[in-house]
């Protein structure tokens, strides 16, 4: 391997800020909207729907522009960050590994992680790329990033429609990570088991695949 490439929320990044903003926004309970989000993912649609679910016809461009006009809009400092964060990537990185981040984020997004000053070579949302994730144009830009062929390049998610399945069709060696709500979900699924080059607990665990 040389490089790897990884997914953003839920894997570096624990959502809960993100969807706790939005039911405090929408007037809902936080748990309410946790559960429909948990709920749409199950039935295989983007976790956006439970938006929709809340507020019947909600323009979601447009109220994600009223919150930042509100000074309400997307954050985040070290305490989004999973414990294992920098110390996996700093690993990988003494390891000669590239590494780089790329997930389905706005340009905000993008903004906020790079001020982060994380452990990375390169940091890029779907947002700034202008295609996202499952789609081949994602993952084409996500080799074009990573600076290696895909056999070589290791692509760390825990969503498998959006990073294990695609990344796997693209060629790229694929992480599943067990962790956050879609990561635990899937984790014993057998067609998972079946196309993840490796299933982890944690980003520690990484260093030892760099290894191989």
């Amino acid at each position: 391997m040389k490089t790897f490439v990884f997914d953003i929320g839920e894997t570096l990044v624990r959502d809960d800020r993100y969807w706790g903003a939005w039911a405090d926004w929408l007037g809902t309970p936080r748990h309410t909207l946790s559960a429909l989000v948990g709920a749409v993912t199950a039935q295989g649609l983007d976790n956006s729907e439970a938006l929709k679910l809340v507020k019947s016809g909600i323009d979601i461009p447009a109220e994600y522009a009223a919150r930042e006009a509100a000074g309400r809009g997307e954050y985040l400092d070290e305490s989004d960050l999973y414990e294992d964060v920098r110390p996996a990537l700093a690993e990988l990185r003494r390891f000669g590994m590239r590494v780089v981040i790329a997930g389905n984020q706005t340009v905000r997004a993008g903004e906020l992680l790079r001020a982060l000053d994380l452990p990375a070579d390169l940091v890029a949302t779907s947002g700034e790329w202008g295609c996202a994730k499952p789609s081949p144009e994602f993952f084409a830009k996500v080799l074009d990033a990573s600076g290696a062929p895909a056999r070589d390049t290791v692509y760390v998610g825990d969503h498998p429609t959006n990073d294990t399945f695609p990344a796997a069709r693209a060629g790229l060696r694929t992480v599943h990570i067990r962790r956050g709500p879609w990561g635990h979900l899937w984790g014993d699924d057998d067609r998972v088991r079946a196309t993840a080059d490796w299933v982890i607990h944690s980003l520690t665990e990484l260093t030892a695949i760099a290894g191989k």
